[in-house]
């Protein structure tokens, strides 16, 4: 940085989320342009889990889209979310899907990687596995390729998963987030003042961050 240029605004942006939310994979997108149309800015992204199906089992293997009764609706959704992902550089593929996984895992994961600093890279890569590639997200295996290929170590992060470690944590985020009487994801906090759900447009995003920085700086 030059030393004649003031320093970056720091703000701390909360991404509520959950991994199987194909909501969530375009808002985030979509939260990275807004952040790159704002370079004065450095945010620091803390990312909180949401569980969309708390109670899931892990055999659970019946995806939304085959459920007769669902099946239209199904595919009039995907059709949208396909148009919308496109915009974003989202390469939607339903039809590799066979199942919604359970994604406390991948949050465990999410939460690992931000200890070594690659929590962005990591939520990234766990989307695009899950909804382009068809992977099963909740895999310990699938994980553990998706953490090495963000730099974290394989096997000490295999090590990680067959144990329980960040589990609690991640149920208490989702219990705070439904306390705070968030019920839909995506949703954004603000420097912990400013919060909007939804996958919003860029410019809606540069706006709240816009109105957050005016009260920092």
């Amino acid at each position: 940085m030059n030393a004649l240029s003031p320093p970056r605004a720091r703000l701390p942006i909360e991404v509520v989320f959950d991994l199987v939310c194909p909501w969530c994979f375009i808002g985030t997108r979509r939260l990275r342009r807004a952040l790159r149309a704002r370079p004065e800015l450095a945010a620091e992204l803390l990312w909180r889990p949401f569980l969309l199906n708390p109670d899931q089992p892990p055999a659970a293997r019946e995806p939304f889209a085959r459920r007769p009764a669902n099946a239209d609706r199904a595919k009039r959704l995907h059709a949208t979310l396909t148009e919308m992902g496109r915009a974003e550089g989202v390469p939607f593929r339903f039809d590799l899907i066979e199942r919604t996984p359970p994604s406390v895992d991948a949050h465990r994961l999410v939460r690992l990687a931000a200890r070594r600093g690659a929590a962005e890279e990591v939520v990234d890569r766990l989307f695009v596995a899950h909804f382009a590639e068809g992977a099963d997200i909740s895999d310990h295996a699938t994980l553990a390729g998706i953490a090495a290929a963000s730099g974290l170590e394989r096997a000490a992060t295999r090590r990680f998963l067959s144990g329980e470690q960040e589990a609690e944590a991640v149920q208490s985020e989702n219990l705070r987030a439904h306390r705070l009487g968030i019920n839909g994801v995506p949703c954004f906090v603000i420097a912990g003042r400013h919060a909007i759900a939804g996958a919003q447009e860029p410019e809606v995003l540069q706006r709240l961050l816009d109105v957050a920085l005016a009260e920092v700086v």
